[in-house]
């Protein structure tokens, strides 16, 4: 009966915070983000601070889910995203995944679907934080470099989706474009959620037995130059670090770079 009531309870207090998601982006990009156009001129300063609002709105997120007893964290090596100017990559279990990093990132920088520009729960924060579209074309890869020369912390995850529950996650070769066109260090977050849920196909309230638990597990840097050295051509380079990476966040252990 206990766990009848618990399961049950936890159904509710997901769907309270899907709302309390949905209704605050929707109040944010009605009241809030106009405002700080109207009051901000300088357009640096702006993207400033609507991202600290989106990190700020996400922390409080967070922090409902785990009030509610959806949820329990830890984020392991929080100070090494204390410095700007990252190219963060990470694996992508579960839906909430980006709320989790944005959280912990004052100017964090994402790549972006352009329909969340025209979401009314979404765009508001979208273009108030000046965040990169995934459909520029030729132009995504320079601007994901330019975002990270200019003080960003861009937020990717390089499998497009989020991962399968089995099996080795397929990863994209766009990511490693970026850091090996920018000459950009990685810093890899290794994300996990157990019992799984929010994972892909998966519905809101097909809530596990028992809360969940996510870890945000912040790596050291995976250094740009060993790819580089030595390699005839960017695509070798880009191809390498891909492979490296499909082994670093399927939890085969690290690679050298070939």
């Amino acid at each position: 009966m206990l766990e009848r009531l618990n399961r049950a309870w936890r159904v509710l207090g997901t769907g309270i915070s899907f709302l309390a998601f949905g209704v605050g982006g929707l109040l944010l990009g009605l009241l809030v983000f106009p405002a700080i156009n109207l009051l901000v001129r300088h357009r640096a300063r702006r993207r400033r601070w609507a991202r600290r609002l989106v990190q700020l709105s996400f922390a409080s997120h967070i922090e409902l889910m785990r009030r509610l007893g959806v949820l329990t964290y830890e984020v392991r090596g929080r100070d090494r995203l204390q410095r700007e100017g990252l190219l963060i990559l990470a694996n992508h279990p579960t839906l909430i995944d980006v709320v989790f990093l944005v959280s912990l990132l004052p100017n964090a920088d994402c790549v972006v679907k352009s329909a969340l520009a025209r979401n009314p729960f979404t765009r508001g924060a979208v273009r108030g934080a000046g965040y990169v579209f995934n459909d520029d074309g030729a132009g995504l890869v320079d601007d994901c470099i330019q975002a990270v020369h200019g003080g960003g912390n861009l937020v990717i995850f390089p499998e497009g989706t989020r991962s399968p529950r089995e099996g080795t996650p397929r990863l994209q070769r766009g990511a490693a474009n970026i850091a090996v066109r920018g000459k950009l260090n990685v810093t890899p977050v290794r994300l996990s959620c157990q019992p799984m849920t929010l994972g892909k196909g998966e519905k809101w309230y097909r809530v596990p037995a028992r809360r969940f638990h996510v870890v945000v597990d912040v790596q050291e840097d995976i250094e740009i130059a060993p790819f580089l050295n030595g390699v005839q051509g960017e695509a070798l380079a880009a191809r390498h670090l891909t492979e490296h990476l499909t082994a670093y966040f399927a939890g085969g252990g690290l690679r050298a770079a070939t």
